[in-house]
């Protein structure tokens, strides 16, 4: 089959199609045929050699797919059929022509929705309903500050925190991304590069801040966020993109207001599971199926939608990486996948 591959970590330009083996279904796991990937900052990390896959994953890119049932592993439970159109949050492997996923990792991919579309759901959706119901413990009436806005999980947020009867704040860096998630349903954005949106937040809260922070970026935000959020708020950190070295008094700052900080990283959540203990991400996945998946098909409003912001075939793979670097997608950007 092919797959996007990369020799040594290094720029977009390093990345190629190549043809590896097929892999087979082991115990309890099934065969996609992908019809369509997406692109993760995880697969920018890994490809700089700065996010290696958790141990025992694919190396290949590629963290969520869209396609169809190829086959079933040995003690499969019955749930999936060869030719179900399904989606699934994976730790690697996406970005290639089949992918073994175990099956309880696998969605349904909601009715009158493409591979394209679908694609654009399991990595995103999955980590804003984490970080807002399994982290942040999300409650109705809370104000929620959603940074990186208009990106994949940004406008997952959105939806999310207005599903949740929660209200959505956020930030981002051009007019056109604001305006988005505007349309997504946020109540509120600012532009982070021309104005403090820490003094913007409280002014539109009336002073009192926000309950919870959706933070990618990390330690260039820490002061403006602890700012603006709410005595017994929670900051929870998900990302980096400004590193991770914080200089100032901010465990003095956190504990005047009684604030706690959670983080989260879903990919390297272990695979062990017992009867006891559920793995983490066959519960999440069955929580997001039944509390949100029957809201993309339209059949209980608020009626839910994935963003997709642009297409880019396999063997284009590293123009796809160099649009995500230049930051300026608004939503997912989809890898199809060839026959």
């Amino acid at each position: 089959m092919f797959a996007a591959y990369f020799d040594c970590p290094g720029g977009p330009e390093n990345l190629y199609v190549k043809e590896v083996m097929k892999p087979d279904p082991g115990e309890g796991e099934v065969l996609v045929k992908v019809s369509a990937s997406a692109l993760n900052r995880a697969d920018l990390l890994q490809r700089r050699g700065k996010y290696p896959p958790p141990k025992g994953a694919s190396d290949i890119l590629g963290l969520e797919a869209a396609g169809s049932v190829a086959g079933l592993g040995p003690g499969c439970s019955g749930r999936w059929k060869i030719g179900d159109a399904v989606m699934a949050l994976l730790s690697g492997g996406g970005q290639a022509q089949y992918v073994t996923v175990p099956e309880g990792l696998l969605m349904p991919i909601p009715k009158d929705m493409t591979f394209i579309q679908a694609a654009a759901i399991p990595e995103a959706w999955l980590t804003a309903f984490q970080l807002l119901h399994f982290v942040g413990k999300v409650q109705e009436g809370e104000r929620v500050l959603i940074h990186a806005g208009a990106s994949g999980v940004g406008m997952a947020a959105i939806q999310l925190v207005r599903l949740a009867k929660a209200i959505p704040i956020v930030t981002a860096g051009t007019q056109e991304k604001l305006n988005a998630t505007a349309n997504a349903g946020a109540a509120a954005g600012f532009n982070y590069k021309n104005e403090d949106f820490s003094e913007k937040v409280l002014e539109f809260t009336q002073g009192s801040g926000v309950d919870i922070i959706l933070d990618c970026v990390g330690a260039s935000y820490w002061e403006k966020n602890l700012n603006c959020l709410s005595t017994d708020g929670r900051w929870i950190i998900y990302g980096l993109l400004s590193g991770g070295e914080v200089h100032g008094d901010l465990l003095a700052r956190l504990l005047s207001k009684r604030a706690s900080i959670h983080t989260s990283l879903l990919r390297s959540r272990d695979k062990e599971a017992s009867v006891f203990f559920p793995q983490y991400k066959e519960r999440l996945v069955r929580a997001f199926t039944e509390e949100v998946l029957p809201h993309f098909s339209g059949g209980a409003p608020p009626r839910l939608q994935p963003l997709v912001d642009s297409v880019y075939p396999l063997h284009a793979i590293a123009e796809a990486h160099r649009a995500m670097e230049e930051n300026k997608n608004i939503g997912k950007i989809v890898i199809e996948i060839p026959v």
